[in-house]
Protein backbone atom coordinates (compact mmCIF):
# COMPACT_ATOMS: atom_id res chain seq x y z
CA UNK A 1 0.00 0.00 0.00
CA UNK A 2 1.29 3.42 -1.25
CA UNK A 3 0.05 6.88 0.29
CA UNK A 4 1.06 9.51 -1.27
CA UNK A 5 1.29 12.99 0.72
CA UNK A 6 0.98 16.23 -1.81
CA UNK A 7 2.30 19.67 -1.46
CA UNK A 8 1.75 22.64 -4.09
CA UNK A 9 4.73 25.08 -2.67
CA UNK A 10 4.50 28.70 -4.16
CA UNK A 11 8.02 28.44 -4.36
CA UNK A 12 10.86 25.72 -5.67
CA UNK A 13 13.22 26.88 -2.42
CA UNK A 14 9.60 26.45 0.19
CA UNK A 15 9.16 22.87 1.46
CA UNK A 16 5.59 21.46 3.31
CA UNK A 17 7.07 20.64 6.74
CA UNK A 18 3.34 19.58 7.43
CA UNK A 19 3.89 16.60 5.07
CA UNK A 20 6.84 15.47 6.49
CA UNK A 21 5.95 15.76 10.06
CA UNK A 22 2.99 13.22 8.92
CA UNK A 23 5.68 11.10 7.50
CA UNK A 24 8.21 10.86 10.23
CA UNK A 25 5.03 10.28 12.90
CA UNK A 26 3.69 7.29 11.49
CA UNK A 27 7.83 5.42 12.15
CA UNK A 28 8.12 2.01 11.13
CA UNK A 29 5.12 2.71 8.73
CA UNK A 30 7.01 5.54 6.56
CA UNK A 31 7.72 2.99 3.83
CA UNK A 32 4.33 2.86 2.77
CA UNK A 33 4.68 6.72 2.14
CA UNK A 34 5.63 8.93 -0.41
CA UNK A 35 5.75 12.54 -0.68
CA UNK A 36 5.27 14.76 -3.67
CA UNK A 37 5.96 18.09 -3.83
CA UNK A 38 5.14 20.56 -6.98
CA UNK A 39 5.11 24.08 -6.99
CA UNK A 40 1.94 26.50 -8.60
CA UNK A 41 4.04 26.99 -11.38
CA UNK A 42 4.27 23.61 -12.91
CA UNK A 43 1.38 22.77 -15.56
CA UNK A 44 -1.51 20.98 -14.51
CA UNK A 45 -0.57 18.29 -16.94
CA UNK A 46 2.86 17.50 -15.39
CA UNK A 47 1.49 17.22 -11.93
CA UNK A 48 -1.63 14.32 -12.96
CA UNK A 49 1.17 12.42 -15.25
CA UNK A 50 3.72 12.55 -12.50
CA UNK A 51 1.11 11.51 -9.72
CA UNK A 52 -0.44 9.05 -11.87
CA UNK A 53 3.12 7.39 -12.62
CA UNK A 54 3.82 6.85 -8.75
CA UNK A 55 0.54 4.80 -8.55
CA UNK A 56 -0.48 5.30 -5.57
CA UNK A 57 -2.81 3.44 -3.59
CA UNK A 58 -4.44 6.87 -1.95
CA UNK A 59 -3.38 11.04 -2.15
CA UNK A 60 -3.51 13.47 0.13
CA UNK A 61 -3.17 16.86 -0.47
CA UNK A 62 -2.17 20.07 1.31
CA UNK A 63 -4.09 23.02 0.98
CA UNK A 64 -3.37 26.33 1.76
CA UNK A 65 -4.89 30.10 0.23
CA UNK A 66 -1.64 30.15 -2.21
CA UNK A 67 -2.41 26.28 -3.71
CA UNK A 68 -6.26 25.60 -3.01
CA UNK A 69 -7.43 26.92 -6.83
CA UNK A 70 -5.09 24.67 -8.21
CA UNK A 71 -5.76 21.64 -5.75
CA UNK A 72 -9.35 22.47 -7.57
CA UNK A 73 -8.43 21.74 -10.60
CA UNK A 74 -6.85 18.57 -9.92
CA UNK A 75 -9.59 17.36 -8.27
CA UNK A 76 -11.48 17.66 -10.65
CA UNK A 77 -9.18 15.98 -13.71
CA UNK A 78 -7.68 13.38 -11.51
CA UNK A 79 -10.52 10.77 -11.13
CA UNK A 80 -10.60 10.78 -14.87
CA UNK A 81 -7.53 9.17 -14.86
CA UNK A 82 -7.41 7.36 -11.60
CA UNK A 83 -10.99 6.41 -10.83
CA UNK A 84 -11.36 5.45 -7.41
CA UNK A 85 -8.67 6.39 -5.86
CA UNK A 86 -9.02 7.54 -2.27
CA UNK A 87 -8.48 11.76 -1.70
CA UNK A 88 -7.72 13.37 1.23
CA UNK A 89 -7.45 16.61 1.90
CA UNK A 90 -6.23 18.76 5.16
CA UNK A 91 -4.66 22.06 5.90
CA UNK A 92 -6.03 25.38 7.22
CA UNK A 93 -7.64 26.28 3.87
CA UNK A 94 -10.16 22.70 4.19
CA UNK A 95 -10.13 23.07 8.01
CA UNK A 96 -13.31 25.27 8.33
CA UNK A 97 -16.05 25.39 5.45
CA UNK A 98 -15.15 21.29 5.08
CA UNK A 99 -19.17 20.06 4.66
CA UNK A 100 -19.13 22.70 1.71
CA UNK A 101 -15.93 21.49 -0.08
CA UNK A 102 -17.11 17.80 0.28
CA UNK A 103 -20.44 18.80 -1.31
CA UNK A 104 -18.74 20.37 -4.24
CA UNK A 105 -16.22 17.91 -4.38
CA UNK A 106 -17.72 14.30 -3.83
CA UNK A 107 -14.82 12.58 -5.29
CA UNK A 108 -12.75 13.23 -1.95
CA UNK A 109 -13.03 10.72 0.09
CA UNK A 110 -12.77 12.97 3.25
CA UNK A 111 -10.93 16.20 5.45
CA UNK A 112 -8.69 15.87 7.84
CA UNK A 113 -9.00 18.47 10.21
CA UNK A 114 -6.31 20.42 11.90
CA UNK A 115 -3.41 18.91 13.24
CA UNK A 116 -2.90 15.61 11.85
CA UNK A 117 0.09 13.42 12.99
CA UNK A 118 -2.16 10.99 14.84
CA UNK A 119 -4.98 11.62 12.62
CA UNK A 120 -3.09 10.63 9.27
CA UNK A 121 -1.38 7.77 10.96
CA UNK A 122 -4.84 6.08 12.16
CA UNK A 123 -5.99 6.37 8.57
CA UNK A 124 -2.65 4.99 7.28
CA UNK A 125 -3.15 1.75 9.15
CA UNK A 126 -6.78 1.63 8.21
CA UNK A 127 -5.77 1.22 4.69
CA UNK A 128 -3.09 -0.81 5.91
CA UNK A 129 -5.70 -3.31 7.63
CA UNK A 130 -7.46 -3.22 4.90
CA UNK A 131 -10.81 -2.44 6.52
CA UNK A 132 -14.44 -1.04 5.41
CA UNK A 133 -14.73 2.65 5.08
CA UNK A 134 -17.34 2.25 7.88
CA UNK A 135 -14.51 1.93 10.43
CA UNK A 136 -13.14 6.07 9.78
CA UNK A 137 -16.38 7.05 11.36
CA UNK A 138 -14.33 6.08 14.81
CA UNK A 139 -11.05 7.79 13.71
CA UNK A 140 -11.05 11.21 15.76
CA UNK A 141 -10.19 14.55 13.80
CA UNK A 142 -11.92 13.63 10.40
CA UNK A 143 -14.85 15.31 8.47
CA UNK A 144 -16.52 12.60 6.11
CA UNK A 145 -19.45 12.94 4.13
CA UNK A 146 -21.61 11.37 7.04
CA UNK A 147 -19.94 14.08 9.10
CA UNK A 148 -17.62 15.17 11.89
CA UNK A 149 -15.81 12.33 13.66
CA UNK A 150 -14.97 14.06 16.65
CA UNK A 151 -12.53 16.32 17.70
CA UNK A 152 -8.23 15.51 18.12
CA UNK A 153 -6.87 16.04 20.83
CA UNK A 154 -3.84 18.14 20.86
CA UNK A 155 -0.20 16.23 20.27
CA UNK A 156 2.53 16.78 23.01
CA UNK A 157 5.10 18.64 21.29
CA UNK A 158 7.58 15.86 22.65
CA UNK A 159 5.42 13.62 19.91
CA UNK A 160 6.09 15.88 16.88
CA UNK A 161 8.97 14.30 15.13
CA UNK A 162 12.13 15.95 13.87
CA UNK A 163 11.84 16.66 10.61
CA UNK A 164 15.27 16.77 8.90
CA UNK A 165 17.10 13.40 9.54
CA UNK A 166 17.63 13.07 5.57
CA UNK A 167 18.50 16.56 4.43
CA UNK A 168 18.03 15.44 0.78
CA UNK A 169 15.10 16.23 0.05
CA UNK A 170 15.98 19.69 1.49
CA UNK A 171 19.08 20.80 -0.50
CA UNK A 172 18.94 24.51 -1.57
CA UNK A 173 15.18 24.78 -0.06
CA UNK A 174 14.65 26.80 2.91
CA UNK A 175 14.76 24.98 6.44
CA UNK A 176 11.07 24.98 8.68
CA UNK A 177 11.49 24.93 12.20
CA UNK A 178 8.98 24.65 15.57
CA UNK A 179 9.78 24.64 18.56
CA UNK A 180 5.95 25.63 19.73
CA UNK A 181 2.38 25.34 18.61
CA UNK A 182 -0.63 27.77 19.25
CA UNK A 183 -0.59 31.53 19.87
CA UNK A 184 -1.49 33.37 23.64
CA UNK A 185 -3.00 36.41 21.16
CA UNK A 186 -6.48 36.68 19.64
CA UNK A 187 -5.67 39.05 16.45
CA UNK A 188 -8.70 38.42 14.73
CA UNK A 189 -7.18 38.08 11.02
CA UNK A 190 -5.22 34.87 12.14
CA UNK A 191 -6.18 31.43 12.41
CA UNK A 192 -3.37 31.03 14.82
CA UNK A 193 -5.60 32.78 17.79
CA UNK A 194 -8.48 30.07 16.99
CA UNK A 195 -5.85 27.59 19.18
CA UNK A 196 -5.37 30.15 22.60
CA UNK A 197 -2.63 27.78 24.52
CA UNK A 198 0.82 27.26 23.71
CA UNK A 199 2.70 24.06 23.58
CA UNK A 200 6.60 24.12 23.59
CA UNK A 201 8.91 21.65 22.54
CA UNK A 202 11.45 21.02 25.32
CA UNK A 203 14.23 22.87 25.23
CA UNK A 204 16.87 20.17 25.92
CA UNK A 205 15.16 18.65 22.32
CA UNK A 206 15.52 21.55 20.57
CA UNK A 207 19.00 22.39 21.52
CA UNK A 208 19.78 18.90 19.85
CA UNK A 209 17.88 19.36 16.87
CA UNK A 210 19.27 22.91 16.58
CA UNK A 211 22.75 21.56 16.86
CA UNK A 212 22.18 19.25 13.88
CA UNK A 213 21.74 22.69 11.86
CA UNK A 214 24.72 24.13 12.91
CA UNK A 215 26.43 21.09 12.68
CA UNK A 216 25.46 20.28 8.91
CA UNK A 217 26.02 24.55 8.55
CA UNK A 218 22.72 25.03 6.96
CA UNK A 219 22.43 28.16 5.59
CA UNK A 220 18.86 29.49 7.53
CA UNK A 221 16.61 27.85 9.67
CA UNK A 222 12.92 29.66 9.99
CA UNK A 223 11.15 29.08 13.10
CA UNK A 224 7.63 29.05 11.79
CA UNK A 225 6.89 29.45 15.79
CA UNK A 226 3.89 32.14 15.72
CA UNK A 227 5.16 34.31 18.54
CA UNK A 228 8.80 32.92 19.52
CA UNK A 229 8.88 35.29 22.40
CA UNK A 230 5.98 34.31 24.23
CA UNK A 231 7.46 32.33 26.72
CA UNK A 232 10.45 34.25 28.40
CA UNK A 233 12.77 31.04 29.32
CA UNK A 234 12.25 29.43 26.51
CA UNK A 235 13.06 32.13 24.01
CA UNK A 236 16.50 32.84 26.45
CA UNK A 237 17.64 29.05 26.37
CA UNK A 238 17.17 29.17 22.68
CA UNK A 239 18.68 32.40 21.95
CA UNK A 240 21.70 31.47 24.65
CA UNK A 241 22.66 28.51 22.79
CA UNK A 242 22.73 29.78 19.06
CA UNK A 243 24.97 32.93 20.50
CA UNK A 244 27.17 29.86 22.37
CA UNK A 245 27.25 27.85 19.25
CA UNK A 246 27.04 29.88 16.56
CA UNK A 247 29.21 28.66 13.31
CA UNK A 248 29.79 31.67 11.66
CA UNK A 249 27.24 30.37 8.84
CA UNK A 250 23.47 29.34 9.98
CA UNK A 251 21.37 32.27 10.29
CA UNK A 252 17.75 31.85 12.51
CA UNK A 253 14.58 34.06 11.45
CA UNK A 254 12.26 34.69 14.47
CA UNK A 255 9.03 36.07 14.48
CA UNK A 256 8.57 38.08 17.43
CA UNK A 257 6.06 40.36 19.42
CA UNK A 258 8.52 43.52 20.27
CA UNK A 259 6.44 44.93 22.60
CA UNK A 260 6.57 42.19 25.20
CA UNK A 261 10.35 41.84 24.71
CA UNK A 262 12.65 41.84 28.07
CA UNK A 263 15.79 44.09 28.64
CA UNK A 264 17.31 40.85 29.49
CA UNK A 265 16.82 38.96 26.14
CA UNK A 266 17.82 42.78 24.36
CA UNK A 267 21.49 41.97 26.05
CA UNK A 268 21.19 38.77 24.79
CA UNK A 269 20.01 40.06 21.36
CA UNK A 270 22.94 42.20 21.27
CA UNK A 271 26.13 39.71 21.93
CA UNK A 272 24.71 37.93 18.53
CA UNK A 273 26.77 38.00 15.51
CA UNK A 274 26.19 40.06 13.03
CA UNK A 275 23.30 38.46 10.51
CA UNK A 276 23.00 35.31 13.14
CA UNK A 277 19.91 36.27 13.84
CA UNK A 278 16.66 38.23 11.49
CA UNK A 279 13.38 39.05 13.46
CA UNK A 280 10.33 39.20 11.98
CA UNK A 281 7.74 41.76 13.30
CA UNK A 282 4.02 42.37 13.10
CA UNK A 283 2.95 45.87 13.62
CA UNK A 284 0.02 45.82 11.25
CA UNK A 285 -1.10 49.38 12.31
CA UNK A 286 -0.01 51.86 14.86
CA UNK A 287 -3.66 53.34 14.95
CA UNK A 288 -4.78 52.42 18.41
CA UNK A 289 -8.38 52.12 17.35
CA UNK A 290 -7.26 49.78 15.00
CA UNK A 291 -5.52 47.77 17.21
CA UNK A 292 -7.75 47.63 20.00
CA UNK A 293 -10.33 46.32 17.45
CA UNK A 294 -8.28 43.32 16.10
CA UNK A 295 -7.78 42.20 19.25
CA UNK A 296 -4.34 43.15 19.00
CA UNK A 297 -2.93 44.55 22.37
CA UNK A 298 0.08 46.24 21.57
CA UNK A 299 2.19 49.21 23.11
CA UNK A 300 3.10 51.13 20.56
CA UNK A 301 5.54 53.33 22.31
CA UNK A 302 7.14 49.91 24.05
CA UNK A 303 7.55 48.36 20.31
CA UNK A 304 9.24 51.65 19.16
CA UNK A 305 11.93 51.59 21.89
CA UNK A 306 12.51 47.89 21.39
CA UNK A 307 13.14 48.20 17.84
CA UNK A 308 15.49 51.28 17.96
CA UNK A 309 17.50 48.79 20.86
CA UNK A 310 17.68 46.32 18.47
CA UNK A 311 18.97 48.92 15.90
CA UNK A 312 20.99 50.38 17.71
CA UNK A 313 23.41 46.96 18.30
CA UNK A 314 23.80 46.72 14.08
CA UNK A 315 23.81 43.13 14.35
CA UNK A 316 20.32 42.06 13.54
CA UNK A 317 17.60 41.83 10.43
CA UNK A 318 14.87 43.23 11.39
CA UNK A 319 11.66 42.53 9.46
CA UNK A 320 8.42 44.68 10.12
CA UNK A 321 5.15 44.03 8.73
CA UNK A 322 2.26 46.33 7.99
CA UNK A 323 -1.43 45.81 7.41
CA UNK A 324 -3.72 47.68 4.60
CA UNK A 325 -7.72 47.23 5.23
CA UNK A 326 -7.83 46.65 8.60
CA UNK A 327 -11.38 48.15 10.92
CA UNK A 328 -10.57 52.20 11.30
CA UNK A 329 -8.14 51.81 9.20
CA UNK A 330 -8.56 54.81 6.06
CA UNK A 331 -5.65 56.10 3.45
CA UNK A 332 -4.73 58.80 5.75
CA UNK A 333 -4.58 56.65 8.46
CA UNK A 334 -2.47 53.98 6.82
CA UNK A 335 0.14 56.43 5.89
CA UNK A 336 0.54 57.79 9.13
CA UNK A 337 1.36 54.33 10.23
CA UNK A 338 3.49 53.58 7.25
CA UNK A 339 5.35 56.85 8.64
CA UNK A 340 5.69 55.87 12.00
CA UNK A 341 7.06 52.24 11.06
CA UNK A 342 9.30 53.54 8.33
CA UNK A 343 10.94 55.72 11.04
CA UNK A 344 12.03 53.08 13.13
CA UNK A 345 14.25 51.89 10.29
CA UNK A 346 13.51 48.17 10.01
CA UNK A 347 16.11 46.24 6.44
CA UNK A 348 12.49 45.08 5.01
CA UNK A 349 9.02 46.78 5.74
CA UNK A 350 6.37 44.43 4.07
CA UNK A 351 3.21 46.66 3.26
CA UNK A 352 0.69 43.31 2.91
CA UNK A 353 -2.87 43.33 2.16
CA UNK A 354 -5.75 42.13 4.90
CA UNK A 355 -6.70 38.20 3.52
CA UNK A 356 -9.88 37.23 4.99
CA UNK A 357 -9.27 33.71 5.88
CA UNK A 358 -11.93 31.39 6.81
CA UNK A 359 -12.65 30.26 10.57
CA UNK A 360 -11.08 33.62 11.37
CA UNK A 361 -12.85 36.39 13.83
CA UNK A 362 -12.33 38.65 10.82
CA UNK A 363 -14.40 36.40 8.59
CA UNK A 364 -16.98 36.49 10.84
CA UNK A 365 -16.97 40.11 11.41
CA UNK A 366 -16.61 40.92 7.31
CA UNK A 367 -20.31 42.24 7.45
CA UNK A 368 -20.27 44.66 10.20
CA UNK A 369 -16.81 46.14 8.72
CA UNK A 370 -18.50 46.71 5.24
CA UNK A 371 -15.42 44.64 4.31
CA UNK A 372 -15.77 42.93 0.48
CA UNK A 373 -12.89 40.64 -0.38
CA UNK A 374 -12.10 38.62 -3.39
CA UNK A 375 -14.55 35.27 -3.10
CA UNK A 376 -11.38 32.71 -4.32
CA UNK A 377 -7.78 32.64 -2.54
CA UNK A 378 -6.42 34.61 -1.23
CA UNK A 379 -9.13 36.47 -0.03
CA UNK A 380 -7.46 40.14 -0.37
CA UNK A 381 -9.41 42.88 0.44
CA UNK A 382 -11.14 45.20 -1.99
CA UNK A 383 -12.32 47.93 0.25
CA UNK A 384 -14.19 48.21 3.51
CA UNK A 385 -16.47 50.94 5.04
CA UNK A 386 -13.05 53.14 5.84
CA UNK A 387 -11.07 52.52 2.65
CA UNK A 388 -12.11 52.26 -0.85
CA UNK A 389 -11.32 50.04 -3.89
CA UNK A 390 -9.16 52.58 -5.51
CA UNK A 391 -6.95 53.83 -2.39
CA UNK A 392 -6.17 49.87 -2.31
CA UNK A 393 -5.02 50.13 -5.92
CA UNK A 394 -2.89 52.94 -4.97
CA UNK A 395 -1.47 51.12 -1.83
CA UNK A 396 -0.65 48.47 -4.10
CA UNK A 397 1.12 50.88 -6.63
CA UNK A 398 3.17 52.23 -3.25
CA UNK A 399 3.72 48.73 -1.98
CA UNK A 400 5.49 47.93 -5.39
CA UNK A 401 7.66 51.14 -4.91
CA UNK A 402 8.81 50.34 -1.54
CA UNK A 403 9.52 46.47 -2.55
CA UNK A 404 12.03 48.08 -5.73
CA UNK A 405 13.32 50.85 -3.91
CA UNK A 406 13.20 50.29 -0.27
CA UNK A 407 13.58 46.54 0.37
CA UNK A 408 16.21 45.72 -1.87
CA UNK A 409 18.17 47.69 0.17
CA UNK A 410 19.94 48.74 -2.92
CA UNK A 411 18.90 52.96 -2.70
CA UNK A 412 20.14 53.09 1.12
CA UNK A 413 22.11 56.42 0.55
CA UNK A 414 19.80 57.89 -2.37
CA UNK A 415 16.37 57.51 -1.06
CA UNK A 416 17.26 59.48 2.82
CA UNK A 417 18.82 62.62 0.71
CA UNK A 418 15.51 62.25 -1.87
CA UNK A 419 13.14 62.31 1.15
CA UNK A 420 14.22 65.62 2.23
CA UNK A 421 12.18 67.15 -0.77
CA UNK A 422 9.02 65.46 0.85
CA UNK A 423 6.45 66.14 3.95
CA UNK A 424 6.39 62.08 4.87
CA UNK A 425 8.07 58.63 3.63
CA UNK A 426 4.59 57.95 2.68
CA UNK A 427 4.26 61.13 0.50
CA UNK A 428 8.29 60.47 -1.16
CA UNK A 429 6.49 56.15 -2.38
CA UNK A 430 2.81 57.82 -3.18
CA UNK A 431 5.05 60.35 -5.64
CA UNK A 432 7.04 57.35 -7.49
CA UNK A 433 4.42 55.58 -8.10
CA UNK A 434 2.23 58.07 -9.57
CA UNK A 435 5.55 58.83 -12.07
CA UNK A 436 6.01 55.09 -12.47
CA UNK A 437 1.94 54.86 -13.77
CA UNK A 438 2.88 58.03 -15.65
CA UNK A 439 5.79 56.62 -17.29
CA UNK A 440 3.73 53.70 -17.91
CA UNK A 441 6.52 51.62 -15.77
CA UNK A 442 3.70 49.58 -13.94
CA UNK A 443 3.14 47.83 -17.34
CA UNK A 444 6.79 47.38 -18.08
CA UNK A 445 8.66 47.45 -15.17
CA UNK A 446 12.40 48.81 -16.03
CA UNK A 447 15.09 46.05 -15.35
CA UNK A 448 16.90 46.01 -12.36
CA UNK A 449 19.78 48.03 -13.48
CA UNK A 450 17.98 50.54 -15.25
CA UNK A 451 15.55 51.15 -11.98
CA UNK A 452 18.63 53.44 -10.85
CA UNK A 453 18.38 55.30 -13.95
CA UNK A 454 14.63 55.63 -13.54
CA UNK A 455 15.26 57.17 -9.88
CA UNK A 456 17.78 59.47 -11.24
CA UNK A 457 15.11 60.80 -14.01
CA UNK A 458 12.68 61.39 -10.80
CA UNK A 459 14.83 62.68 -8.88
CA UNK A 460 15.85 65.71 -11.29
CA UNK A 461 11.64 66.28 -12.17
CA UNK A 462 11.83 67.16 -8.31
CA UNK A 463 14.77 67.93 -7.36
CA UNK A 464 16.50 69.25 -10.57
CA UNK A 465 18.97 71.90 -8.39
CA UNK A 466 21.06 68.48 -7.25
CA UNK A 467 21.15 66.54 -10.25
CA UNK A 468 24.78 65.83 -10.18
CA UNK A 469 24.31 65.01 -6.06
CA UNK A 470 21.86 62.26 -7.35
CA UNK A 471 24.22 61.01 -9.95
CA UNK A 472 26.67 60.26 -7.24
CA UNK A 473 24.56 58.92 -4.73
CA UNK A 474 23.41 56.66 -7.40
CA UNK A 475 26.83 55.44 -8.50
CA UNK A 476 28.05 55.10 -4.33
CA UNK A 477 24.49 52.75 -3.83
CA UNK A 478 25.37 51.26 -7.32
CA UNK A 479 29.00 49.66 -6.52
CA UNK A 480 27.74 49.06 -2.99
CA UNK A 481 26.15 46.38 -4.26
CA UNK A 482 27.36 45.67 -7.28
CA UNK A 483 31.19 45.38 -9.06
CA UNK A 484 29.45 46.67 -12.30
CA UNK A 485 32.21 46.17 -15.91
CA UNK A 486 29.92 48.18 -17.88
CA UNK A 487 29.30 51.78 -16.78
CA UNK A 488 25.23 53.47 -16.22
CA UNK A 489 24.46 55.97 -18.53
CA UNK A 490 24.63 58.50 -16.26
CA UNK A 491 28.05 57.28 -15.08
CA UNK A 492 30.88 59.74 -15.64
CA UNK A 493 33.75 59.06 -17.59
CA UNK A 494 37.02 58.42 -15.47
CA UNK A 495 39.26 57.19 -18.01
CA UNK A 496 41.92 59.75 -16.49
CA UNK A 497 42.27 57.99 -13.28
CA UNK A 498 42.98 54.88 -14.51
CA UNK A 499 46.71 54.96 -13.84
CA UNK A 500 45.98 56.23 -10.36
CA UNK A 501 43.65 53.13 -9.58
CA UNK A 502 46.32 51.00 -10.95
CA UNK A 503 49.27 52.75 -8.97
CA UNK A 504 47.35 52.01 -5.93
CA UNK A 505 46.22 48.75 -6.64
CA UNK A 506 50.28 47.93 -6.74
CA UNK A 507 50.96 49.28 -3.76
CA UNK A 508 48.45 47.46 -1.86
CA UNK A 509 49.74 44.61 -3.53
CA UNK A 510 52.96 45.32 -1.67
CA UNK A 511 51.54 47.18 1.59
CA UNK A 512 48.53 45.30 2.18
CA UNK A 513 46.54 48.29 4.36
CA UNK A 514 43.30 48.82 2.73
CA UNK A 515 41.94 45.05 2.15
CA UNK A 516 44.26 42.96 4.90
CA UNK A 517 41.87 40.30 4.13
CA UNK A 518 43.04 39.84 0.82
CA UNK A 519 46.52 39.39 1.25
CA UNK A 520 46.76 35.98 -1.23
CA UNK A 521 45.85 38.08 -4.31
CA UNK A 522 48.34 39.94 -7.03
CA UNK A 523 47.17 43.68 -8.10
CA UNK A 524 45.28 42.43 -11.41
CA UNK A 525 43.15 40.35 -8.88
CA UNK A 526 42.25 42.79 -6.69
CA UNK A 527 41.35 45.16 -9.68
CA UNK A 528 38.98 42.41 -10.50
CA UNK A 529 37.62 41.85 -7.14
CA UNK A 530 37.12 45.50 -6.69
CA UNK A 531 36.07 48.85 -7.54
CA UNK A 532 37.17 52.34 -7.21
CA UNK A 533 35.11 55.30 -8.35
CA UNK A 534 36.08 59.18 -7.61
CA UNK A 535 33.68 61.73 -5.79
CA UNK A 536 32.98 64.87 -5.26
CA UNK A 537 30.21 64.77 -2.75
CA UNK A 538 30.34 63.39 0.23
CA UNK A 539 27.75 60.17 0.13
CA UNK A 540 28.90 58.32 2.40
CA UNK A 541 27.94 60.00 5.01
CA UNK A 542 24.74 61.23 6.49
CA UNK A 543 25.17 64.89 5.27
CA UNK A 544 26.02 65.19 2.13
CA UNK A 545 28.45 68.00 0.74
CA UNK A 546 30.39 69.13 -1.76
CA UNK A 547 34.07 68.53 -0.85
CA UNK A 548 36.96 70.92 -1.19
CA UNK A 549 38.51 67.99 -3.09
CA UNK A 550 37.55 64.90 -4.92
CA UNK A 551 38.05 61.88 -2.91
CA UNK A 552 38.63 57.99 -3.96
CA UNK A 553 36.10 55.40 -2.91
CA UNK A 554 37.14 51.37 -2.95
CA UNK A 555 34.50 48.84 -2.96
CA UNK A 556 35.46 45.69 -1.05
CA UNK A 557 33.07 43.22 -2.49
CA UNK A 558 34.66 40.47 -0.52
CA UNK A 559 33.76 41.61 2.65
CA UNK A 560 29.77 42.84 2.99
CA UNK A 561 27.71 44.00 5.67
CA UNK A 562 25.75 40.89 6.80
CA UNK A 563 22.22 42.46 7.17
CA UNK A 564 22.21 45.23 4.11
CA UNK A 565 24.63 43.05 1.48
CA UNK A 566 26.77 46.48 0.89
CA UNK A 567 29.85 46.29 0.31
CA UNK A 568 32.81 47.38 2.83
CA UNK A 569 33.85 51.07 1.78
CA UNK A 570 37.25 52.66 2.22
CA UNK A 571 37.55 56.33 1.90
CA UNK A 572 40.93 56.96 0.37
CA UNK A 573 42.87 60.11 1.40
CA UNK A 574 45.06 62.28 -0.84
CA UNK A 575 45.31 60.00 -3.49
CA UNK A 576 44.24 62.30 -6.15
Amino acid sequence: MRFLLTALNAKYIHSNPALYSLKSYVGSLKDHVQIAEYTINNRIEFILEDIYSRKPDAIGFSCYIWNWNMIREILRELPKIMPGLPIWLGGPEVSFDGAEILREFPMVTGIMVGEGEETFKEVLLHYLRGESDDVLSEVPGLLLKTGPTGKREALSMEKVPFLYEDMAPFENRIIYYESQRGCPFRCSYCLSSIDKSVRFRNPDTVKRELQFFLDKKVKQVKFVDRTFNCNHEHAMAIWQYILKHDNGVTNFHFEIAADIIREEEIAILRKLRPGLVQMEIGVQSTNEKTLAEIRRNMDVTRLKQVVSSIKEGQNIHVHLDLIAGLPYEDYESFGKSFNEVYAMGPEQLQLGFLKVLKGSYMHEKAKDYGLVYLENPPYEVLYTKWISYEDIRRLKKIEEMVEIYYNSNQFRATLPYLLKQFPSPFALYEALADYYEEKGFFVETPARIYRYQVLLSFAEQVDGAHKEVYKELLLYDLYSRENLKSRPDFAPDQTMYRQIFTQIYRREAEERQLLPTLGAYDSRQLAHMTHMEVFRYSVWEQEVTMMSEKKIVLFDYENRNPLTYDARVVVLENDL
